[in-house]
């Protein structure tokens, strides 16, 4: 009895350690993206659907390629004897018994054509599948890199925040000497007020980020994500080619290697559809039984005529006209992706621009200004209006920092789609 307890006891002991360990686990997901994307991988639904939709067209190869089942087909024959005997069902007393085996075999080349137009169609599955799991973790990135821009501006609010509030003490003790007007305490605290409101709409924001990540990752909405503590390093401009870009989104996007994979299936389906033109066999061995023994053995071939010009000629032009619609589709979609493409790779080269402004010369810049007028206001030189206008531009430059950053992660992840894997 006392060994059963410290059993029990012991296996609640881990249980509760392994439950606190996930939970732990679970609780710091969100710090990095990269832990987001493994766990999208493993749980997202979209992703696992097309997963599941592709292996089972990868299943329909081999049927497709194979012979039909044979058949096998059995008559009694002459099951009264001319009369002498009641009906009966009996193999060994009727007249004779026939029994059939027959194989349908299509013309020559027809087997091979349905396999190559099945492998085809299971790559375009396949293609589509990584398609959704590249606008998945896009989706995942680009909300990442939002939540870290969410994140950063709420801290930088609260750091303006207590700026202003210094700043308060400060023209509250020029205004108790006499040296500053009334209102520029009020102007302090209406700036706090504005500040305060805008936390709330942060706060907002960082809630529907929250809850949109959690859906990619198929969490509960309200389950608890880590603040995001670093965005990917983005790759060197001189490894960003548009031109090798081009070329690896031709041969890799996902949505393209699709369109090429239907393209190839419409044309083994067109040449099937001539193929047809030719009839298909069946085969047959019919042995047949005297009483006890079979005494008779018989061989049958027989074939279909294709004689309905008209429908197979309609069956043709159908082939034709999905070739047409498939080479359609691809022309249409290598249009959109490269557009894509060009239009991304403009937006980060503006945002690394913007970047590198913001954080060279508009900081320091907004920060020597502000200093200055600090200096000013305090030696009763520059108006509190002045002071406010420094502090909003040194703001201004930390928001459009972050807020490029941000937006070259989001550039980058569109590009990462297009291309079906990270650079």
């Amino acid at each position: 009895m006392k060994r059963d307890s410290i059993s029990h006891r012991l296996l609640a002991l881990v249980a509760c350690l392994c439950a606190a360990v996930a939970q732990a686990q679970d609780a710091a997901l969100g710090s990095d993206v990269e832990a987001l994307l493994h766990y999208a991988r493993q749980h997202n639904p979209d992703y696992a659907g097309m997963r599941y939709e592709a292996d089972a067209a990868s299943e329909r190869a081999e049927p497709a390629g194979a012979l039909p089942d044979p058949k096998f087909r059995t008559e009694l024959r002459d099951v009264t004897r001319m009369g002498e005997q009641n009906a009966t069902l009996a193999p060994n007393r009727v007249g004779s018994t026939r029994y059939l085996v027959m194989q349908d075999v299509p013309w020559f080349g027809k087997r091979d054509l349905k396999r190559e137009v099945a492998e085809l169609e299971a790559a375009g599955a396949r293609g589509r599948a990584l398609a959704t799991w590249s606008d998945v973790a896009a989706k995942i990135k680009a909300t990442y890199a939002q939540l870290y821009y969410v994140s950063r501006n709420e801290r930088l609010t609260k750091e303006i925040l207590d700026l202003l509030t210094r700043l308060e003490r400060i023209a509250r003790m020029r205004y108790s000497g006499g040296l500053a007007a009334q209102q520029d305490v009020v102007r302090a605290q209406v700036e706090q007020t504005l500040l305060r409101s805008e936390l709330v709409d942060i706060e907002t924001e960082q809630h529907h980020l929250h809850t949109r990540l959690n859906l990619l990752l198929a969490r509960p909405a309200r389950a608890p994500l880590a603040t995001p503590e670093r965005l990917r390093t983005l790759p060197p401009p001189a490894g960003l080619e548009f031109a090798a870009l081009e070329r690896r989104v031709r041969a890799r996007n996902p949505l393209l290697s699709a369109a090429d994979s239907g393209v190839r299936a419409a044309e083994k389906g067109r040449e099937l559809a001539y193929r047809n033109r030719y009839p298909d066999f069946t085969f047959g061995v019919s042995p047949i039984q005297y009483q006890n023994s079979l005494k008779e053995w018989e061989l049958m071939v027989e074939l279909n005529i294709p004689l309905q010009r008209d429908s197979r000629r309609a069956q043709e032009r159908e082939a034709e006209a999905l070739l047409a619609s498939a080479n359609s589709r691809r022309e249409a979609t290598a249009n959109q992706v490269l557009a894509e493409l060009a239009e991304n790779f403009a937006a980060l080269d503006a945002a690394r621009r913007n970047q590198n402004l913001s954080g060279d010369s508009l900081l320091a810049q907004a920060e020597l200004g502000y200093q200055s007028a600090l200096a000013g206001y305090e030696n009763g030189k520059l108006d509190f209006a002045t002071l406010l206008d420094a502090q909003r531009q040194i703001r201004q430059a930390k928001q459009n920092q972050i807020k490029a950053q941000a937006e070259a992660q989001m550039r980058l992840a569109e590009i990462e789609r297009l291309l079906g894997e990270d650079l």
